[in-house]
């Protein structure tokens, strides 16, 4: 679904990515790792065109990005990002139906009915008795579920995330990487997840793409890729990696440089 093959971009002649050769199968649930400057968030802007590329290509379907219009990319791509929602004077369910801005013709007109996808996904993210609330009445975690839902109702073949549980709690970060998840193997969805959390990436993704100051280090599997070794190179810590009693994936557990 996304092919991407000798990819650099650089800001003001400072390389930020380069040479960047991976592949994201259909249906795929694939994370990026790597720590704070390592490109992952320029990596997402690229992907989802709102940056271009300096060198390399990337293919999403089989097509250029930048040979999508904006509609045509909107219909195939959504992006969530770490930010959550504006608090602006509209409510929920309202923020919900603009995602259906790209099956909208000049008129403003839907294309499709699209209330029941949206009450599906009102009832899929838990939104119920939230629906006729305005967003500056919400919390920072269910302006997230909004945030997704509206991506989600973009019926989008990539869904891209951009850190989308950095100001989340623990409580908030596994329901809303459980709902993309449950939507991911419902609708086989093309997932891409720029995640600060290695742990999540291990419980969540098939396969991992580890960066370090704009280089692609490893992709693999979890197990692949979170070795002890592997994560001291690239962060500067030895971390103890444990096998999680249920999942069988690895975790991590930092320890204190001082002992």
């Amino acid at each position: 679904m996304i092919q991407v093959k000798g990819l650099g971009k650089s800001y003001q002649s400072t390389p930020v990515l380069r040479d960047l050769t991976f592949e994201v199968a259909k249906g795929e649930f694939f994370g990026v790792i790597g720590p704070n400057g390592s490109g992952k968030s320029t990596l997402c802007k690229l992907i989802s065109g709102v940056a271009g590329v300096d060198a390399g290509e990337i293919h999403l379907d089989g097509k250029e990005v930048g040979g999508y219009s904006r509609k045509e990319l909107a219909r195939l791509l959504a992006v969530l990002e770490q930010e959550a929602l504006p608090p602006v004077g509209f409510l929920v369910r309202e923020v919900l139906e603009m995602g259906r801005f790209p099956y909208q013709n000049w008129l403003g007109e839907d294309t499709e009915d699209a209330q029941p996808l949206i009450d599906e996904i009102i009832h899929l993210l838990r939104l119920e008795d939230l629906e006729q609330r305005s967003l500056e009445h919400l919390s920072g975690g269910e302006k997230q579920r909004v945030a997704l839902g509206k991506a989600l109702v973009q019926k989008p073949r990539i869904l891209l995330l951009d850190e989308p549980t950095t100001y989340l709690d623990i409580g908030y970060q596994i329901q809303l990487m459980d709902i993309v998840r449950t939507w991911q193997k419902a609708t086989q969805v093309t997932v891409v997840a720029v995640l600060h959390d290695l742990n999540l990436a291990s419980l969540y993704c098939d396969r991992i793409l580890m960066l370090n100051k704009g280089r692609q280090i490893s992709v693999g599997t979890p197990e692949q890729i979170l070795r002890s070794g592997l994560i001291e190179e690239v962060y500067g810590v030895r971390p103890i990696i444990l096998e999680h009693p249920i999942h069988h994936l690895p975790q991590i557990m930092l320890q204190s440089v001082g002992h």
